[in-house]
């Protein structure tokens, strides 16, 4: 009985220094974009560090994989692909669920882009996204190709989500994939 209560207060402590870390942490516009190394539904190992230098990143946070309104913004992200990757960004998705459950959600829904599984909370903590349920926010950052937040969407509406997205990158000016070629 000890060491179930002792695992229980570990878990709850845990948990509030991530949520006091997320809330000390907040990213505002402006400031540099912190690291992450993140395992993918495609199988991948991501890096922000792989993109700056080279292109804009957005992460777009969701609270969990298979859940209505994560459900139906991830839709409708990928039903804007085509919009989306006419610009020459990478994007991905980002969860606290654990990569078995992101790769069943992608598949699942035919997502063509890569969902980030974040199951220990670090990186979703540094963000300051992570909420005091244990899950994401729904945000969504807007990283320049020097690893700089250019925007953060704190009123993610799931049900526009990937016009909004694709509406962002060309209000913020991030390249397209034709004039990145005539650069």
């Amino acid at each position: 009985m000890k060491t179930s209560v002792r695992q229980i207060v570990a878990t709850g402590l845990g948990s509030a220094v991530l949520l006091l870390a997320s809330l000390a942490s907040a990213l505002e516009v402006g400031d540099k974009a912190p690291e992450f190394e993140l395992q993918a539904s495609d199988g991948n190992t991501y890096r922000l560090s792989d993109f700056v230098g080279e292109k804009p990143v957005i992460l777009a946070f969701f609270p969990a994989a298979f859940t209505g309104g994560c459900t139906i913004q991830c839709k409708a992200i990928r039903d804007s692909s085509d919009e989306i990757k006419s610009f020459d960004v990478a994007y991905f998705m980002a969860s606290v669920d654990d990569v078995e459950k992101n790769t069943e959600f992608a598949a699942e829904y035919e997502l063509d882009f890569p969902v980030l599984s974040d199951p220990d909370k670090a990186m979703t903590a540094e963000y300051g996204v992570l909420g005091g349920s244990g899950y994401a926010n729904r945000w969504t950052y807007y990283i320049d190709a020097q690893g700089i937040v250019v925007q953060i969407d704190k009123a993610t509406n799931p049900n526009t989500a990937g016009t909004d997205l694709a509406r962002s990158m060309a209000e913020l000016g991030f390249p397209r994939h034709s004039q990145s070629a005539a650069r």
